[in-house]
């Protein structure tokens, strides 16, 4: 052994001795992750927020958080001479005299617009699939949690600049505090440090977005991975996957070499978008000037349902006791939102208490096998488009030449029609798919081979479907799931019922739901079990095989 094999081994010795890590370094290097493409959604968001911390460190170098006002003399000759705030004077120094700068903003900003629509789509893929039942229901609002801390810190970081655009967007914020009943112009007066635009929210955003907000989404994030870390991987029906293993990729070294991969892959991604493709040129906006509103103004994608559920809204006020409530600013832009996210992370408890499932749920469920879930989330979906398609309005009057008046006329009843009608396609596609499904099982596929029966009908023969493909329709090895005969419809265990099969003495028994055995533990199979054939399958590596922990 080299003298330096030798010293990482004594200081390993040495470590070990007192903080005894050595059997928690070893589980956590078998821990097994499965191999299913939509696991990295979740990682996508993780590696956006890493690159945002670096890109953003280094742009906090050189960035003034100040409204105080200077006579801009940099390098952008347009606006030389020209009276701006510190803050819009320092962001166009870092944009064209500090070396990278302009690359690290946009860098900054793809990541930021990255993170959101990984954690929109990550949260899309576990409500599909079912994910967020128990025992995951804490991780689900920890994701809903991340999606409103995150669409936070983009608009503090969006509003930082202090140029045309984002100052719109702050007026905007203004307005939308200041119709909050009794305390909404208290409210404003404190958060902008008088009338608007103040002094002051420029610096009090940026403490916020590089110190606040960040140390919140990174114990959200750490909370997140040490709950996947205890409770594992919820994972989808197949050959070896049970109620309590995991069949993947172990930790080391596999799935950190995906990882790291995966992260170089993504950060080569933004690194492309950022020196390829303009995004915010502050210096075509100019400075903030409050008696301007810059044409065709348009907030980030995540933004934008916010921004067009305001438009789409009726010029409704009340007016009352001397006092006027603008219901047309706070109920689309505070009482909407509020009920959307509340709703969104109280869908778990809202579901159990529907369909009065509280079993524990470790294997996921393909959106067909749910028509109703799925078909709500497509609504979902479908009315939030209908707002971020509103939030561009006056951009697609401009381009199509039409109304802004017509177009808004027709997204307001489309708001109403559409939703219920992606509703209805959506559950009538899903229970289709599971009538196709039910047939395969049922009758197998076509073999190619025609049969002549004595009556003299041709008929063609079928076979069944390979096994895995039967595990993957029906959620259960074949040996486990009832016959069927002549006649009957697919139904009982492996066909969309709640009841659990088990096998004892080679017979399989009916049970009703149960926690899993194991479950808050790695379970490792022994070949001293009395275990199916499926469950000592060798190692899911690069052979394509299931392997259980």
């Amino acid at each position: 052994m080299t003298i330096l094999g030798k010293g990482a081994a004594g200081t390993g010795k040495w470590v070990d001795d007192r903080l005894g890590s050595s059997n928690f370094v070893r589980r956590s290097l078998n821990k097994v992750f499965p191999d299913h493409w939509s696991f990295m959604l979740g990682e996508i968001a993780l590696y956006s927020f890493i690159i945002l911390l670096l890109t953003g460190t280094y742009i906090t170098l050189f960035f003034d958080a100040s409204m105080r006002e200077v006579v801009y003399n940099g390098s952008y000759v347009p606006l030389k001479g020209v009276t701006m705030s510190e803050a819009y004077a320092s962001t166009l120094n870092i944009s064209f005299d500090v070396r990278g700068g302009l690359l690290m903003r946009q860098i900054h900003h793809w990541a930021a617009l990255l993170f959101l629509a990984s954690i929109v789509v990550h949260l899309m893929r576990v409500f599909f699939t079912g994910a967020y039942r128990k025992p995951r229901e804490i991780n689900w609002v920890i994701g809903t949690l991340l999606l409103v801390t995150g669409i936070l810190e983009g608009f503090a970081g969006y509003s930082l600049p202090d140029d045309l655009l984002s100052g719109t967007g702050l007026r905007i914020a203004s307005g939308i505090t200041q119709s909050i009943p009794v305390v909404g112009t208290w409210a404003g007066f404190l958060l902008f440090g008088g009338e608007f635009p103040g002094t002051a929210i420029v610096g009090r955003l940026y403490a916020v977005h590089i110190l606040l907000i960040p140390l919140l989404i990174l114990g959200l994030i750490t909370f997140h991975m040490m709950m996947i870390w205890y409770q594992k991987h919820t994972d989808f029906p197949g050959p070896g996957r049970t109620e309590d293993n995991v069949v993947g990729s172990r930790m080391y070294p596999v799935y950190a070499a995906k990882a790291g991969g995966f992260f170089f892959l993504v950060f080569a991604v933004l690194a492309l978008l950022g020196g390829l493709a303009q995004i915010n040129p502050i210096w075509l906006y100019g400075p903030y000037d409050a008696s301007q509103v810059s044409a065709g103004s348009q907030p980030d994608w995540y933004m934008g349902f916010l921004d067009g559920s305001t438009r789409l809204m009726p010029n409704w006020e009340i007016h009352a006791f001397s006092h006027t409530i603008p219901i047309n600013v706070m109920l689309p832009t505070v009482v909407l939102p509020g009920i959307l996210f509340t709703g969104l992370g109280m869908w778990p408890w809202i579901e159990q208490w529907i369909t009065k499932d509280k079993g524990y749920h470790n294997l996921l469920d393909r959106p067909r096998d749910k028509p109703m879930r799925t078909a709500l989330g497509a609504m979902s979906i479908s009315f939030y488009v209908m707002l971020l398609i509103a939030g561009g309005n006056d951009i697609i009057a401009s381009i199509f030449s039409i109304s802004v008046q017509t177009i808004t006329h027709t997204l307001r009843a489309a708001i109403f029609i559409v939703p219920p009608l992606v509703y209805f396609a959506t559950k009538r596609f899903c229970l289709g798919l599971q009538h196709a499904d039910h047939e395969l099982v049922h009758h197998g596929i076509e073999s190619g081979t025609i049969r002549r029966l004595p009556s003299g009908e041709f008929i063609e023969e079928t076979v069944g479907l390979p096994v895995p493909y039967q595990i993957t329709l029906t959620g259960v090895e074949p040996s486990e799931r009832p016959a069927l005969h002549a006649g009957e419809s697919p139904e009982g265990p492996g066909y969309g019922d709640k009841q659990l099969v088990t096998v004892h003495d080679g017979d399989p028994v009916l049970e009703a739901p149960r926690r899993p055995r194991g479950f808050f533990r790695d379970k490792t199979i022994s070949r001293k079990e009395p275990v199916r054939p499926e469950a000592t399958m060798p190692p899911l590596e690069s052979s394509g095989k299931p392997r259980s922990q």
